[in-house]
């Protein structure tokens, strides 16, 4: 009984260190490279995607604070708090450009 114990003990060591190694082969081909290196490239853009909505949440919120403080001080509203904020706020309410006549050649 003592021996069967042992033999299934050898044979479970054996199996998961066979996979262990298939494992870390698999990785060191160009495929498991590439494989390693575009998790880590997702990996680095969602942080980096992560971090400037951290940042631009911090800037609105400082934003805000300055526009309460501005108002609280001079009693002067500095902006509406309905208008639309950010670089593409006034999308299609802007005026366009005026366009130049073509010119006659002569």
């Amino acid at each position: 009984m003592k021996r069967m114990f042992w033999l299934g003990v050898g044979i479970a060591a054996g199996v998961a260190l066979s996979r262990k190694a298939s494992n870390t082969a698999r990785q060191a081909t160009p495929a498991g490279l590439a494989s390693n290196l575009g998790d880590a490239m997702r990996e680095l853009a969602s942080a980096v995607g992560a971090f400037g909505a951290e940042v631009r949440a911090g800037m609105t919120e400082r934003e805000q604070e300055l526009h309460e403080t501005v108002t609280r001080q001079t009693g002067v509203p500095t902006r509406h708090v309905d208008a639309p904020r950010g670089r593409h706020a006034y999308g299609s309410e802007r005026a366009a450009r005026p366009t130049r006549a073509p010119q006659a050649d002569g």
